[in-house]
């Protein structure tokens, strides 16, 4: 074989590996168990049937999410539908192209047993991150009982920390998620802890999703619609293998794997035949355009934003619309 020959047969093979070579691709998310077929789709690998390498980033911090999107250290993210619509007001082109799952139950309000329902935390110490699910969440329960976080003493915290805290009875009460709330509940054997208020008192309310930048968007459809189609596969592996896929997530997110059939109950996986619900409006909080009004109100009134943001701004279907059809 002659020179150019060897040269043509050496480019033709470098570009036609390049061709296959794996997309990296870059997602941020907080360890949560409603995430649980993003972690099942990496543990399995099916990212590679759609030329994607995907590696999860977790942050300790939720705040951390839309800022990590927009100033592109990731791709996209998973986080929830309240720190979207704060992003917006505050600028960021963030859009949500998938419904992911709405916590039932998953994040609460614990407090020690001296202290049993939200009225009772008034004048009391407590712990949650600011600007995140559990900000909303405790927000939310205080609104619906005529209280403000004024009525309380917050302190801020990571969802990580608080076990410890309540552990050390630096604080009475606390707000967090999963696995956390489970870690709380079982401590000094679940004598001293208690759920007063959670997520399954407001379905829809704590609702995660995949988001991107609109930039981003417009140049990374198909690698898009790859995430997305993973996600897929690996909720149906959830649904056939529920044991296998448990010892999967558990190996993710630090917990065994009978730790995550229980606290799977907490949450609720929105199945394909369900992910176009949200984007359309309704009349529960199920629809983005509902919850996202209720949480227009709650962050207004609490000076975390300055303007509603129109809902219709933040979302974009046709991924699950493609992808669906």
């Amino acid at each position: 074989m002659d020179i150019k020959k060897l040269i043509a047969t050496v480019a033709l093979l470098t570009a036609s590996f390049s061709a296959c070579a794996a997309t990296p691709f870059k997602l941020a998310l907080t360890t949560w168990i409603g995430y649980s077929p993003f972690y099942v789709a990496d543990g399995m690998d099916m990212y590679k049937k759609y030329n994607l390498k995907v590696t999860l980033q977790t942050f300790s911090d939720p705040a951390m999410l839309p800022s990590a999107v927009s100033s592109k250290a990731v791709d996209g993210a998973l986080m929830t539908y309240d720190q979207v619509i704060g992003a917006a007001a505050q600028g960021q082109a963030l859009k949500v192209v998938m419904p992911i799952d709405y916590s039932n139950g998953g994040d609460a309000v614990l407090a020690d047993m001296s202290i049993n329902k939200i009225t009772d935390l008034k004048g009391k110490k407590v712990a949650y991150a600011p600007l995140s699910p559990s900000d909303f969440l405790i927000s939310y329960a205080l609104k619906i009982n005529s209280m403000t976080d004024k009525d309380i003493s917050p302190v801020n915290m990571t969802p990580e920390a608080i076990p410890s805290a309540m552990a050390s009875k630096a604080v009475p009460a606390g707000v967090t998620y999963e696995p956390n709330v489970s870690q709380i509940l079982a401590l000094e054997g679940g004598k001293k802890f208690h759920v007063i208020y959670s997520s399954k008192e407001a379905p829809g309310l704590i609702a995660d999703v995949l988001v991107f930048d609109a930039e981003h968007i417009k140049k990374n459809g198909k690698e898009i619609t790859g995430v997305v189609k993973a996600y897929l596969d690996g909720l149906a592996y959830m649904k056939a293998h529920p044991k296998e896929a448990s010892e999967i997530i558990g190996k993710a997110i630090g917990v065994s794997g009978k730790e995550v059939l229980e606290q799977l109950d907490g949450v609720y996986n929105i199945p394909p035949s369900e992910m176009k619900q949200p984007f359309t409006k309704g009349k529960d909080t199920k629809s983005y355009f509902v919850s996202g009004e209720v949480i227009n109100e709650i962050l207004l009134k609490s000076g975390q934003i300055k303007k509603a943001v129109a809902i219709s701004a933040t979302i974009d279907d046709s991924f699950v619309k493609a992808v669906l059809k």
